[in-house]
């Protein structure tokens, strides 16, 4: 009796996806949509001019720097456009246009393709491109702007971290808050919400960004592990040094940068941990390194030095939350021989 059925062999991977980077890149670029509308609408057509530089930079950037090392261009596949929004993002609206050139070369010709291109890279792009401009240009990256006011005459002004981290944690914190919201220096929380604030174009709208976060948790394309683990441990960390003070955490979580640094930059493929146990690790190690940099740290915001840190932890975590394969058997540790030393 013969045996028909056909037995077929191949080199793994052996479980196969329609997904392309192009069709995940797009998607993260549809659910950033939100948050760059609204920080058109909080700052005005300057934070476009941003994001339209920082894109177009990336993706010139990109092309040029594969041309020159004879590789396969890959300007289609729609990472270039990611970087260059997310860096604008994380730029006061008032940033001089040169210097969003050279976070674009940064960003995409030393941290991304001088490590072989898209799913090389340790660090996440955007993340080092705005910590090499912070260091480099302090008073540019820290000069932000009210809402309203992206214009010649704009009036630089103190974001809501910066009052967050004058307050005297061993006395009422409450009292201390409601003063400042009384006298105008920090919003209240449906403005933080909304992005009535000051701030980086891309982080002031929590609205925004969590409705793009919805969007790509429902498409599969970022789990909820390092998100939640983040956020959760920025917010026990904090409500445990204020005494579990409930207005002080909430201003802590919508206040910075944390949002869009736990949603669209912690969940980069290339610089966090694959499996569910090490994406939860990372996620916890950036939320204590959040917290710890804005408390007490010289530097009122943690977001980025967090990631960065974490995305160099990256391959330890991988090594050691990695699942056992099938069939694996603990090797037995020999006996000492007697009299031995």
């Amino acid at each position: 009796m013969s045996d028909k059925r056909i037995l077929t062999v191949s080199a793994s991977p052996h479980t196969k996806s329609s997904s392309t980077v192009t069709g995940i890149m797009l998607d993260v670029i549809i659910a950033l949509v939100p948050a760059a509308f609204a920080g058109i609408a909080v700052f005005g057509f300057r934070a476009a001019l941003v994001m339209a530089v920082c894109v177009v930079s990336c993706v010139a950037f990109e092309y040029a720097s594969r041309t020159l090392l004879h590789r396969s261009n890959t300007i289609g596949d729609l990472s270039a456009v990611v970087t260059g929004l997310l860096l604008a993002f994380n730029l006061p609206v008032n940033i001089p246009i040169w210097m969003c050139i050279i976070g674009s070369l940064v960003a995409i010709v030393v941290v991304k393709q001088m490590f072989g291109g898209i799913g090389h890279n340790f660090a996440n792009p955007a993340i080092t491109a705005r910590i090499v401009l912070l260091v480099s240009f302090a008073s540019a990256m820290t000069g932000f702007t009210a809402p309203g006011r992206a214009s010649v005459d704009a009036v630089t002004t103190a974001t809501p971290l910066s009052y967050l981290s004058s307050v005297d944690l061993s006395g009422d914190i409450t009292a201390q808050l409601e003063a400042f919201i009384s006298d105008g220096d920090l919003p209240g929380v449906f403005n933080m919400c909304f992005g009535v604030r000051a701030g980086c174009i891309g982080e002031v709208c929590s609205v925004a960004l969590i409705l793009g976060a919805v969007y790509l948790m429902l498409r599969g394309v970022i789990s909820f592990h390092i998100p939640v683990a983040y956020i959760l441990t920025t917010a026990v960390f904090m409500l445990i040094v204020s005494d579990f003070n409930i207005l002080f955490t909430v201003y802590e979580i919508l206040g910075g940068g944390l949002l869009l640094g736990a949603f669209f930059m912690a969940t980069d493929y290339s610089t966090s941990p694959i499996n569910k146990a090490g994406k939860i690790v990372f996620g916890i190690g950036c939320g204590i390194l959040t917290a710890v940099i804005r408390l007490y740290g010289s530097l009122p915001e943690g977001v980025s030095y967090s990631i960065l840190l974490m995305n160099i932890a990256t391959p330890l975590i991988e090594k050691a939350t990695a699942p056992k394969y099938f069939g694996f058997i603990k090797p037995k540790k020999e006996k000492k021989e007697e009299g031995a030393a």
